[in-house]
């Protein structure tokens, strides 16, 4: 309970004060502290010990879907049905995943032999790292805060959550449901704004979890860089989609439509743009239009608030009405939408085309309900354009050449890639998800979040049976085991 008390006086002081001074950095300090010492308590615990915590977070959850729901409501306009599907449903998959495997994941893992330990045991152990920091974003605050923290639990960790301070209402449920399930010993969810961050990166963590922008990705990788921190970062940038012309093209437009538009654009591996052969364009953007109407318009022609979420905040929107104006005034055109509701902080689903390279729409990742559709003749054109670029967090194919499909991923690099959908390849535990270079840095989710957060201990059990000795000085005379290692090896 002291621990707790400690954790409520930190988010009274910082909404408060509005950054964090001395005093309250040393009350994270003393939270760090804490947690430090139980790890090495905490790292002793088996399977079925981590497993009913998970339980117990699963059912916590359970219990506080209303005021998940009620949350999201009131942060991103979001409905249940979005909610549930993209946030409460992913995260019980994850759980219950980790529960059903961890048995297996934690078990020392045999490995071959070599002509040094031909007789011994050779086992990878997984260790907890230890301490962790897991930064979450706002755009999905809550499949991205507990899912790292479930991979941080099963692996045997600590971990203190900094959720965003720019969804305010998830953090708190978060918060919530966090303090019912465990002692900040152990898992410690600090609410604040990014001078907390910046507080929290200071510390020398055994691990650190980002999900966000490249631009803070790199701020996180440099703080971690001073203590040696290894870090996970779940990045983004401008994911391309590229149709060519054998395609079921009504699948495609509403699959892209679904993908680009869920969540109101702001997820980090939407569709950013989509290259089309030219023959499509036009044909594609009626198909486009056909599937946003019936998604998210109602029969009077209105945008339907009761599916179609809002943008995060003020600075959001109008960063996204500024990437349109600039695109526009280089000589982009609007072939659909393009209405702005200020007062709902609401864009209406648009496509540009005619979209100059130059413009930002085309450099910035968009992370909106803004699509760029650029017409090529030549695919080798698409790929070259791509990989000018940062390597993207995702890239989606529609195609029904496999040709084509082989060659666009033999000849680009991509954190995931999924052939006729979007975002599918998320939903999946059995995968490893994650970015690459500029979108990101390591993986998360089922086995390999569990391996993120732990340590690949290399451990041998020598026999008695020894013939190393063999290599051991005085070195006169011993030719011949020279040339028996060279065969050997």
């Amino acid at each position: 309970m002291f621990y707790r008390s400690i954790v409520s006086h930190l988010t009274i002081f910082n909404k408060v004060n509005g950054q964090v001074c001395h005093k309250m950095e040393q009350q994270i300090d003393f939270i760090f502290k804490a947690q430090q010492a139980y790890k090495y308590t905490l790292r002793t615990n088996n399977a079925s010990v981590r497993i009913a915590k998970l339980r117990r977070l699963k059912d916590v959850i359970e219990k506080n879907e209303a005021k998940i729901y009620q949350a999201f409501k009131q942060d991103l306009r979001k409905s249940e049905f979005e909610t549930a599907v993209t946030e409460v449903i992913f995260t019980y998959g994850e759980i219950d995943f980790a529960i059903k495997n961890l048995n297996s994941w934690m078990r020392p893992k045999r490995v071959g032999k070599t002509a040094s330990s031909f007789f011994a045991k050779n086992r990878i152990y997984y260790e907890p790292k230890g301490t962790c920091l897991i930064i979450s974003p706002w755009n999905y605050p809550f499949q991205l805060t507990v899912g790292p923290l479930v991979s941080a639990i099963a692996a045997g960790n600590c971990a203190i959550i900094k959720p965003s301070e720019m969804s305010p209402a998830v953090a708190d449920v978060v918060a919530d449901i966090l303090k019912e399930v465990f002692d900040e010993k152990e898992v410690a969810c600090i609410k604040g704004n990014a001078d907390v961050s910046t507080a929290l990166l200071k510390l020398p963590f055994d691990h650190i979890f980002f999900t966000g922008s490249t631009a803070i990705g790199k701020i996180v990788m440099e703080a971690a860089a001073k203590n040696l921190t290894s870090v996970t970062l779940e990045l983004g940038g401008k994911s391309p989609t590229i149709i060519d012309e054998k395609v079921d093209l009504e699948s495609a437009a509403t699959k892209i439509a679904w993908g680009k538009l869920v969540n109101s654009g702001q997820t980090c591996i939407a569709p950013d743009h989509v290259f089309i052969h030219e023959s499509l364009r036009d044909h594609f953007i009626g198909l486009y239009k056909t599937a946003v109407n019936k998604m998210y318009f109602n029969a009077k022609g209105d945008i339907d608030k009761s599916v179609y979420g809002k943008i995060i905040n003020q600075k959001n929107y109008e960063r996204l009405k500024n990437l349109s104006n600039e695109a526009i005034e280089k000589g982009a055109r609007i072939d659909f939408g393009g209405t702005f509701d200020d007062a709902n902080h609401t864009i209406n689903p648009i496509i540009l085309t005619n979209v100059q390279t130059g413009s930002k729409v085309m450099e910035d990742e968009i992370f909106g309900p803004i699509l760029p559709i650029i017409t090529y003749t030549h695919l080798d054109k698409v790929i070259e354009q791509i990989n000018n670029g940062s390597k993207p967090l995702a890239l989606y194919i529609f195609s029904k050449n496999e040709k084509n499909v082989k060659h666009i991923i033999k000849n680009t690099s991509a954190g995931g890639t999924c052939v006729n959908d979007v975002l599918i390849h998320i939903s999946n535990p059995k995968l490893p998800f994650g970015g690459v270079n500029g979108s990101g840095v390591g993986s998360s989710h089922g086995f390999y979040g569990f391996k993120n957060f732990s340590h690949e201990r290399s451990v041998v059990f020598q026999s008695s049976i020894n013939f190393n000795k063999m290599i051991y000085p005085p070195y006169h005379g011993k030719e011949w085991v020279l040339k028996l290692l060279k065969k050997l090896m």
